[in-house]
Order: C-alpha cells, then sequence, then structure tokens
C-alpha cells in the first residue's frame, strides 16, 4: 500500500508472471473472458507522489496488464474505470469508457487529496466515449490523450505529455489480426455442433425418405463446407484483409470464402454433382461472409453506425443465398 491523504492505496506490480500470462491465453481462447477484470479504483506503481501523473484506463485485466508492465521504473497512479471487464475502445464505444465514469472515479478517489494537479492521461481510443470539457466541469481535472499503445507512455511523458504523428496512428497488422482468430472459433464452436447435427439430418433426405448412409456421406460434406467457411472468415478474412477489395467485412468475408470454395469444387469436381456444385459454390462464401462480420467490432476500421448499415444490408443477403444453397443441396440427393 501507498499511503496517501484519502488513505492506502493498493500498488500494482509492474512485471508480469506466469499466472498473467496463462490468464492472457485463456482470454485468447475465450475462456473466462467475461470474467477476466480488476477492481476499478485508484492504483500506485512505484512510489508516486502529488506531482505524479494519473493514467487512466479499462478493469478488463489484459488491458490492465498491457499499461502496467510499460511502467517499469516509473512512479505513477493508476485509475481504473468500471468498463464492465471491457476493453478500452470497446468500452468507449458502448459508453462504460465515458465521462460519468471518469467523474465517477475521480470523485471516489478523492483525486484532488492525492495529487496537487489537475491532469488525467486518458489513452486516445477512449476519446470516443469522454468529452473533454464535461469531464473539467464534472470533477476539475483537464484530460490529455495519450498515445495509442500503451508502450508509448514512457516516450510520451519524456516528451512532456507531448504525442509524435507516430503514437497517434492506429495499425491492425497480422499479428493482432490473429489474435482475434482463436476466440472467434471458440465462440463458433458449440452453435457450428448444433448446426452440424440439423445438416446431417437433413442430409439423410433424400428418394428413400431418409437414409442413414446418406446422413453420413452426404452430413459430412455438409459440415467440411460449413468448418471451411468459419476458417475462411475467422482466420483466411482477417490474414488478407489489408488486400481484400472493398471496406464491407461481409463483401471480404465472401471473396475470401469464394476462393476456398472454388479451390474445393475445383478439386472434388468428379465427386460433385452440379447442384451439389452449386451449394458448395453459394454456401461457403455465405459462411464465411457472416463469420467475418464478427470483426467490425474488433478492428479500428468500422464505426458503430457503418457496422449497423453494414448488417442491414447484408443479412438478408446472407439469409437468401442460404435458402438457395439449401435447396441445391438437398434438391441434389433427388436428382443427381
Amino acid at each position: 500500500m501507498v499511503d496517501t491523504p484519502a488513505g492506502p492505496v493498493p500498488r500494482a506490480r509492474v512485471t508480469i508472471g506466469a499466472r498473467d500470462v496463462l490468464g492472457r491465453w485463456s482470454m485468447r481462447w475465450g475462456m473466462g473472458r467475461n470474467r477476466y477484470r480488476v477492481a476499478p479504483g485508484l492504483y500506485a506503481v512505484g512510489d508516486p507522489d502529488q506531482l505524479s501523473g494519473i493514467l487512466v484506463t479499462a478493469n478488463y485485466k489484459m488491458t490492465f496488464d498491457a499499461l502496467r508492465r510499460e511502467l517499469t521504473g516509473l512512479n505513477v497512479w493508476i485509475l481504473v474505470l468500471d468498463t464492465r471487464g471491457v476493453n478500452v475502445w470497446c468500452a468507449a464505444g458502448k459508453g462504460t469508457f465515458g465521462t460519468e465514469e471518469v467523474v465517477r472515479r475521480v470523485k471516489a478517489a478523492m483525486l484532488e487529496e492525492v495529487v496537487s494537479h489537475r491532469r488525467l492521461i486518458l489513452p486516445q481510443l477512449g476519446g470516443p466515449g469522454v468529452s473533454a470539457h464535461q469531464v473539467t466541469k464534472g470533477c476539475g481535472f483537464q484530460v490529455v490523450y495519450g498515445p495509442v499503445h500503451a508502450r508509448d507512455i514512457k516516450a510520451f511523458l519524456a516528451a512532456g505529455m507531448r504525442a509524435t504523428p507516430r503514437m497517434r496512428q492506429v495499425l491492425f497488422p497480422l499479428r493482432e489480426r490473429l489474435a482475434l482468430a482463436p476466440v472467434e472459433l471458440v465462440g463458433l464452436f458449440k452453435p457450428a455442433g448444433w448446426l452440424s447435427l440439423v445438416l446431417f439430418l437433413l442430409a439423410g433426405i433424400g428418394p428413400g425418405f431418409f437414409s442413414i448412409g446418406a446422413a453420413w456421406h452426404r452430413g459430412l460434406a455438409a459440415a467440411e463446407v460449413l468448418a471451411g467457411g468459419i476458417l475462411g472468415g475467422a482466420v483466411l478474412t482477417p490474414v488478407l484483409l489489408p488486400w481484400l477489395p472493398g471496406r464491407a467485412f461481409s463483401a471480404k468475408g465472401a471473396l475470401a470464402g469464394g476462393i476456398l470454395a472454388v479451390c474445393s469444387a475445383a478439386l472434388y469436381r468428379d465427386a460433385l454433382g452440379a447442384f451439389h456444385a452449386l451449394a458448395l459454390l453459394l454456401a461457403l462464401p455465405v459462411i464465411s461472409s457472416f463469420v467475418a462480420m464478427n470483426f467490425t467490432g474488433a478492428t479500428p476500421f468500422t464505426s458503430p453506425s457503418g457496422v449497423e448499415k453494414e448488417m442491414r444490408q447484408a443479412l438478408p443477403v446472407q439469409a437468401a443465398l442460404t435458402a438457395l444453397a439449401g435447396i441445391f443441396w438437398v434438391g441434389g440427393a433427388f436428382l443427381r
């Protein structure tokens, strides 16, 4: 603990231990994601005093860890907002990393007694949820926006809280894009399992009413198409994201899935009838397109209004093409 005029403040370590690494890995695979959070409030790093800076962040533990591990050798305060365990950027869009929460936490921590200055350093990606002048009006503290990435905090502070153009730049490199794939795959595992069961049941429908052999043979092929569509949307689309044309993620996913569909149709052309080939060429891109839309909420390329507009436009088309693919697939059992 660090003693302050407002009472003792817990000290946060800057070292990342094995338990933190395991927790980060678990989050990447979606295990206990909604519970991975730290208690909101004020924390101390090193031995801060009344002149030390105040860094504001979210209470999603991965976000908290990403910040504190960059603070080695610094003496600063960390003010953690209650964002319901959501990262800064997403919480800013949802309103939990917002003006009211900043004002509330400043007052709850009695920061006016802890420090002699009146400045809060907020992450740049929290800007959409915070009105700087309303924060000043509500609690008397001025908002200064820090860099996009926590790794630039030291340089930002050393430069007198001035950010370079590079510090303001939002990038989405391959490593960050692929880091999102595991949680998407895990999240789709359960619905994909139920959908596969439905496909196996539908696959048995044929001229003899229902065939166990057909259910297994055609159902397995349908499940493979489903898996290919999921991989197309959750893995291939983020890998090829900068090179896939268009702005809509649904279109990017459809193109990635289309590439897989054409390759699959060419590979299995001797085993596919005309109707089954058409079903494959329709279904796989649609699945990939639908899955790829999950990334609209995880990239710096989209806005809430843009996401809503894309979904309104894409979902009816996806539903219609899915129905058409189903007609070709089921009909293929009778006409082949």
